[in-house]
């Protein structure tokens, strides 16, 4: 399924988010383990990019990993999610963004459980669950 692509300046970005939303999902940040809202969350539903309202993961591949931030062990759609090889801090890693705006979500690793072994380790202020109200 093709995505629209979502293509807004830095300003336009910085009006829309909170300032912690926009170091994480547009410069890359991340934020520290157990404190964000859904690494602890039970609800079913969808989870989509903050940023752009894509729809990304499911509350049915959400697991707990124990490393404090929400976990997926697969998105909704391979083409929901866009990665690339992350060398940052002394690490190699691989980087997960949002197919449709580029922003950044969080890390995937070949950790996780069956059946896919992923771990899509994500950030959640750059997520939205869809029982959440704006």
């Amino acid at each position: 399924m093709a995505r629209d692509k979502v293509d807004k300046s830095e300003d336009e970005w910085r009006q829309q988010l909170t300032p912690e939303e926009f170091a994480v999902c547009r410069e890359k940040g991340t934020e520290r383990a157990f404190t964000g809202k859904y690494h602890d969350y039970k609800k079913e539903g969808t989870y989509a990019c903050k940023c752009c309202g894509s729809e990304l993961f499911s509350s049915d591949t959400k697991f707990d990993s124990g490393t404090g931030w929400p976990s997926f062990f697969a998105p909704l759609e391979e083409e929901a999610v866009a990665t690339e090889e992350d060398n940052s801090y002394g690490m190699r890693r691989v980087e997960v963004m949002c197919a449709s705006c580029g922003a950044h979500l969080g890390h995937v690793f070949p950790d996780g459980p069956a059946p896919t072994g992923q771990r899509y380790c994500m950030n959640s202020v750059a997520l939205r669950h869809s029982e959440d109200e704006e």
